[in-house]
């Protein structure tokens, strides 16, 4: 794969791992994000590309005049506006990853500006959290160039395999699972506290831990707290297009606008610094006790000193 060229637009979370994993199997790897002019941010931004051997790009223009397989990996809130900025510069033929949790209406939207500038739009539904898999994470992939795709994507080491060829199944599935698992994200940190300020927690995960044996509640309970608290904002992101996913089927979208809230609060809380003392892996108790701290009726008694 001599020619391959990769270009990243997002070097966040998921934009750096996959710039780290599959800059070995291309011939050149870029990367562009709002970081990178931002006098704030840009100098530990372009300081971890140019560490990881990946080109900082100047603009979008100029990342995608260089790309043959460019991979959006931004918000879920900015997914069609990315594949807007990105269609009228990509180079003919080449393709466009959308790995971003949106909508299959409003990836339709993206496809039809990158294919109509004569490149080649592929969906993918990135299947669970990045981090613990890197660029093995599973990934759904949808679209009619998808099947195309696929043997570059596997011969990269990615976990990849094709959903249909037609847009949005991939997608559909992404979202529809995420009503559950961020849907259980929210629950335990709704539940955990509340057992907490109660002094039942143990009692209640212990009735959990036998309901369902498989999972190790204390432990999937401190990762589910930690993961909301540092990526609560872009969970609710996701979580509004998982609602629009929900109204396109007919349906109003009672829960996933609700988790949506949840993941918003918590983003909230982490903004404050309400965490910002925990340290590196914290138990879930941590997170709760610090809630209460802030928010519990203590807090909110105003007779007390």
């Amino acid at each position: 794969m001599d020619s391959l060229r990769i270009g990243l637009i997002g070097y966040g979370e998921v934009g750096r791992i996959f710039g780290a994993g599959l800059r070995p199997g291309a011939a050149w790897t870029g990367a562009w994000d709002l970081k990178f002019t931002d006098p704030l941010q840009r100098g530990e931004a372009l300081a971890h590309a140019a560490g990881q051997g990946v080109q900082a790009c100047d603009s979008v223009a100029g990342l995608c005049a260089q790309a043959t397989l460019v991979i959006s990996a931004v918000t879920a809130s900015n997914t069609l506006a990315v594949a807007q900025a990105a269609a009228p510069h990509m180079r003919p033929g080449s393709f466009f990853l959308d790995l971003n949790s949106a909508s299959p209406g409003t990836k339709e939207q993206a496809a039809a500006q990158i294919d109509a500038a004569g490149a080649h739009y592929v969906e993918a539904g990135v299947m669970t959290s990045v981090p613990p898999y890197g660029i093995r994470v599973p990934m759904l992939l949808g679209g009619a160039h998808a099947a195309r795709l696929l043997p570059v994507l596997q011969a990269l080491g990615m976990d990849a395999k094709v959903a249909s060829d037609r847009l949005g199944v991939a997608s559909a599935t992404k979202m529809c699972r995420s009503v559950m698992i961020k849907c259980l994200e929210a629950l335990v940190i709704e539940s955990y506290t509340t057992a907490r300020h109660y002094g039942v927690e143990d009692a209640m995960i212990a009735t959990l831990q036998e309901t369902f044996p498989s999972i190790d509640w204390q432990a999937q309970g401190s990762y589910f707290f930690s993961r909301v608290a540092q990526h609560g904002q872009r969970r609710a992101e996701e979580m509004r297009e998982v609602a629009n996913t929900v109204r396109e089927a007919g349906f109003e979208p009672f829960m996933a606008a609700a988790i949506a809230q949840k993941h918003d609060w918590m983003a909230a809380q982490a903004r404050a610094g309400h965490f910002a003392e925990l340290g590196k892996n914290p138990p879930w108790i941590r997170y709760a006790d610090r809630l209460l701290a802030v928010h519990g009726p203590a807090a909110n008694d105003e007779s007390m000193p």
